[in-house]
């Protein structure tokens, strides 16, 4: 495996090594992802396999253009061209029933697919140079710790990859927020940086297709993390001001988004019997925070 500096020898290269159906990590606004040819069966499969990934959890496509996305839906709606106008590039997932191209490993046996083009000039390119989209599910083990740098990106799935692109420190630092388009109305699956208030969705409480990131238990760090009130001067994360043995994230929920993984990563590291996490303020722009909280976390509020 090598970490490579994203040059355009070097992403030619990445994109040569898909096209022979292997692994590639490559970075994206929101988190690093662990790259593989979507309309390579195979390679997909090696995807779940270094993940350890059930195979009916499905991936997300990553495209770079509305052009490639188009032929992956049976219908490309004047609602995904809104969406995809307004949102794109940028860490908007959008889910719409697939087409005959796009095979079922990929949508985890579901006849949905979900599809984003990210904002990574990185991402775009190697895309593009692949000539193919790409399934990107981030660079770890099923449940662990997302990664926001290239020094995070989870060993164990460096063993099955080709190459790192290190594109620096990922801007937004939580996965994309997804919006089914497959029902009367559009519905937010996920929350993410951009805002259910921002498309106008409503949760109804219909059936929804399973999606990436929906497993109870996600985003998890080696070491156990309980979310509380308050974090006192126990180890862990706060968002005021910190004590030696804790990390602040700030006020700000765009700046604490950027920072979280890489905060609990660190945290993971100081070798803590258990990192508390306080509960973020109450409000909208906070939801996807406390959604990747509570999933990470050994018990919750």
């Amino acid at each position: 495996m090598r970490r490579l500096t994203p040059t355009e020898e070097n992403i030619a290269c990445c994109a040569e090594a898909l096209r022979r159906g292997e692994l590639v990590v490559m970075p994206t606004e929101t988190v690093y992802g662990l790259a593989a040819d979507a309309t390579n069966p195979s390679a997909v499969r090696a995807t779940f396999a270094a993940k350890g990934r059930p195979s009916d959890h499905p991936l997300i496509v990553h495209v770079s253009s509305v052009d490639q996305a188009k032929p992956l839906v049976q219908e490309w709606t004047t609602a995904a061209d809104d969406y995809a106008s307004r949102f794109w590039p940028g860490p908007l997932t959008l889910v719409m029933v697939k087409s005959s191209s796009v095979d079922f490993t990929v949508t985890g046996g579901q006849n949905t697919v979900a599809i984003r083009l990210p904002a990574h000039s990185v991402a775009q390119a190697l895309i593009s140079a692949a000539g193919r989209p790409l399934t990107a599910p981030s660079a770890n083990r099923f449940t662990r710790l997302s990664a926001t740098r290239a020094e995070d990106v989870d060993p164990e799935i460096l063993q099955h990859c080709f190459a790192v692109l290190d594109g620096g420190p990922c801007s937004v630092g939580l996965e994309s927020t997804i919006l089914d388009l497959t029902g009367e109305e559009p519905r937010v699956l996920r929350p993410g940086q951009i805002l259910q208030a921002e498309l106008d969705a409503v949760y109804d409480g219909a059936p929804a297709p399973r999606m990436p990131g929906s497993h109870p238990k996600h985003y998890s760090p080696l070491t156990k993390l309980v979310l509380v009130e308050s974090i006192g001067d126990r180890p862990g994360l706060c968002f005021g001001p910190a004590m030696p043995s804790q990390i602040s994230l700030g006020t700000d929920p765009h700046r604490a988004a950027s920072l979280l993984y890489s905060a609990l990563h660190e945290l993971d590291r100081r070798g803590h019997v258990t990192i508390f996490a306080e509960i973020p303020s109450a409000g909208a722009d906070w939801d996807a925070i406390r959604d990747r909280l509570k999933r990470a976390a050994e018990s919750d509020l």
